[in-house]
């Protein structure tokens, strides 16, 4: 058992690699090529942002929240884009609904709130910033790629080796993460935890949320497992799913540099999440 946990961590990291992969490179083309005017058009792009982000964050795969992290950090896309993916992400869940027999109303359910909720939320975060001229220092990619040491301006660098460099050296946090929080929940057990946290108490978004707030596609599989065996509300469930952005926040919490903003997006995400999670067990 303790070595397939660690199976398990490998094959999870090993999964996201392609993800981390393209980031990294797409952010080296950035910054080799126009960065000015690829800026200009992603300012000009950024209105579609959140309906984009929500649209994209849906697909079951935590890795497009890996994909908003680096960017978000990079300077590449907003506060609102990036809580689109974030709430739209709900890692395997969706499949395990769809391999669990679950009624496909139910799954089309799941999908539409899921992608209302992140565009509407990231829409509103823009309006507020904007409204309240909050504005974000941002890293740009350049920034970043000093804080990784990953050598993008050395001569004849290229784009292949700097994203390797910055993929192999967050490959190595995500599977040390990875590994300690799969150890922790072999040994504790998850699943007994949560049925006794949750089963008949109001307070089931909330914990929900909480659960969800852990970085390991287990905890998706849990609250959907819960949900399916009727010991979870469909509004609790979302609560969970909602704030289930994988390791994306693992990402964000190692790349970028403000670790007090970092702290504040992932409050900001469980706070939406209950919030969702609430108003989802009253109305349904």
């Amino acid at each position: 058992m303790l070595l397939e946990t660690i199976l398990d961590a490998v094959l999870d990291c090993v999964k996201m690699l392609p993800f981390l992969f393209v980031a990294f490179l797409l952010l080296e083309a950035l910054e080799h090529h126009s960065l000015d005017k690829i800026n200009q058009t992603l300012v000009k792009a950024e209105k579609l942002g959140p309906l984009v982000g929500a649209l994209v964050g849906c697909i079951p795969q935590c890795g497009f929240s890996i994909l908003a992290s680096n960017f978000y950090a990079g300077g590449v896309v907003s506060l609102g884009t990036l809580m689109a993916v974030y709430l739209a992400t709900s890692d395997e869940a969706l499949i395990i609904m769809m391999s669990g027999a679950a009624p496909a109303g139910v799954v089309l359910k799941m999908i539409i709130c899921k992608i209302v909720i992140g565009a509407v939320a990231g829409y509103l975060i823009m309006l507020i910033m904007k409204t309240f001229r909050i504005h974000r220092h941002l890293h740009d990619i350049e920034e970043l790629c000093r804080d990784e040491d990953c050598g993008c301006h050395e001569d004849n660098a290229g784009l292949l080796k700097p994203a390797l460099h910055h993929t192999f050296k967050i490959f190595i946090f995500i599977f040390v993460f990875t590994l300690i929080l799969n150890l922790v929940l072999h040994f504790v057990g998850i699943e007994n935890v949560s049925r006794i946290l949750l089963t008949d108490t109001v307070f089931q978004p909330i914990l929900a949320a909480l659960i969800g707030l852990i970085p390991n596609c287990a905890s998706s599989v849990v609250l959907v497992q819960l949900y399916m065996e009727g010991v979870m509300s469909f509004g609790s469930v979302l609560a969970g799913l909602c704030s289930s952005a994988g390791l994306g926040i693992v990402v964000l919490a190692k790349v970028n540099r403000d670790k007090k903003e970092s702290a504040f997006i992932i409050g900001l995400l469980l706070v939406i999440a209950i919030i969702c999670g609430i108003i989802g067990q009253i109305i349904f």
